[in-house]
C-alpha cells in the first residue's frame, strides 16, 4: 500500500471510476510511472467487466495497493467516499480512472498545499489526445450569485472553466500558482482535514456538478482553492468506447442520474431555476448522443437524409434502453444492494 517509502505517505490517491473502464491500465500505470512523490493508493472498482476485475486484482497484489471492489456499478461520489472512509493522511487525491498523468506530477501539488495553505489545488488538466496538449481546466470560478430586481431575489449558480480549448503551449507560460474559484473531480488535491467540517461528498449528486458543490462549500468553509499549473495531466477523451463500458456509460450518464443530481443542486442550494438547468433539462442525454449514437451512425453506409431517420430512431431506443437501465439499478438498490 505504500510506495517508496518506509514512513506512512502524506498523501492517499483515490482512483475511482469516471464513465467507462477501458483506459484503466494505461491511467492507473501512468501513476506508477510518473510519481515520485511518496504515496499510498486506493483503487474503487466499480462492476468492471472481467478482464479489468482480474487485472486490478493482480496489480493490487503486485503493487500492494488497497482494491475495494463492488460488483455493481457506482456513482462517483458513492465511490469516492468509499475510499475517503479509509483516508488517515494529511492530504487525498481524488483522480478518476480515465486520467494519465505526467512525470512529477504530485509534488507540486503537495508544495503548493504546504506554502499556501490551500484546501483544494488543481493540477493544469487537459483533454483529448495527443496527451497533454490541450487544456480542459486551468481554474475557474463557483459560487452563489443573488440578483433582485424590485422585490424578487433569484439566487444562481456561478461556474466557468477558464482556458478551456487552448493549447498548452500557448497558455502555459502565462499561468502560474495562484488563488482560483474552481477545481474538477477529474483530479484534484484536498486536505483531509475539511471533511470532518464539511462531511463526505454528497451522494445526491449522482453525475453531474459534484464538483461545483464542493467547491461552493469549501469556499463557505474559508476554504481556499489554488491551481498549480506546474502539474499536468489529461483527462482521455475521444477515443472510442469500447463494448464493455456502454452499460456503464448508459448509466453514469443516464437521464434519470442528471435530473436527480440537477434537482438536488438546486435543492440544496436554494437555486432559481432559470436558463442554467432549463439548458441542462434540455439537454439531456447529449454525452450518449456523442459517444454511442453518433459513431454508430457514421458507421452505416447511408445519406444524410437516412441518417437522419435512423439517428430518430436509436435515440427512441435509446430513451427507452435509459429508463430500464436506471428503473432495473434502482429496483437492484431497493432490494438491498450494498
Amino acid at each position: 500500500m505504500i510506495n517508496s517509502s518506509t514512513a506512512t505517505p502524506d498523501v492517499t490517491i483515490i482512483v475511482s471510476p469516471r464513465e467507462r473502464f477501458s483506459c484503466t491500465h494505461e491511467a492507473l500505470e501512468s501513476i506508477y510511472e510518473h510519481t515520485d512523490y511518496p504515496f499510498q493508493l486506493i483503487y474503487i472498482d466499480g462492476g468492471s467487466p472481467n478482464h479489468i476485475k482480474n487485472y486490478l486484482a493482480a496489480q493490487a497484489q503486485q503493487k500492494q495497493f488497497q482494491l475495494i471492489r463492488t460488483d455493481h456499478y457506482l456513482s462517483p461520489n458513492h465511490a469516492r467516499n468509499l475510499g475517503l472512509r479509509q483516508v488517515n493522511s494529511k492530504y487525498v487525491v481524488f483522480i478518476d480512472n480515465d486520467v494519465v498523468v505526467t512525470s512529477g506530477w504530485l509534488k507540486p501539488l503537495v508544495d503548493c498545499a504546504e506554502s499556501t495553505g490551500a484546501t483544494i489545488v488543481s493540477p493544469l488538466i487537459c483533454q483529448g489526445l495527443p496527451l497533454h496538449t490541450e487544456v480542459h481546466c486551468a481554474g475557474g470560478e463557483s459560487g452563489i450569485k443573488l440578483e433582485t430586481k424590485g422585490e424578487t431575489t433569484r439566487r444562481r449558480i456561478i461556474e466557468k472553466i477558464y482556458k478551456q480549448g487552448r493549447q498548452v503551449a500557448d497558455v502555459r507560460p502565462q499561468l502560474q500558482r495562484q488563488q482560483t474559484g474552481l477545481a474538477e473531480f477529474h483530479c484534484m488535491m484536498v486536505r483531509t482535514e475539511i471533511f470532518q467540517q464539511i462531511g463526505l461528498l454528497d451522494e445526491g449528486l449522482l453525475n453531474t456538478k459534484e464538483h461545483v458543490d464542493l467547491c461552493i462549500t469549501v469556499a463557505e468553509t474559508g476554504g481556499t482553492i489554488y491551481l498549480e499549473p506546474e502539474s499536468l495531466m489529461t483527462y482521455v477523451t475521444g477515443k472510442p468506447l469500447e463494448a464493455s463500458d456502454i452499460h456503464y456509460y448508459m448509466l453514469r450518464w443516464s437521464d434519470a442520474w442528471e435530473i436527480a443530481s440537477l434537482k438536488r443542486l438546486q435543492e440544496k442550494w436554494d437555486l432559481t431555476e432559470d436558463e442554467y438547468f432549463q439548458n441542462k433539462f434540455k439537454r439531456l442525454g447529449w454525452r450518449r448522443d456523442m459517444a454511442i449514437i453518433n459513431p454508430l451512425v457514421r458507421k452505416l453506409p447511408i445519406g444524410k437524409l437516412g441518417s437522419k431517420v435512423v439517428k430518430k430512431g436509436l435515440h427512441v431506443i435509446d430513451k427507452a434502453a435509459n429508463r430500464y437501465i436506471t428503473n432495473r439499478y434502482a429496483a437492484l438498490q431497493n432490494s438491498g444492494m450494498n
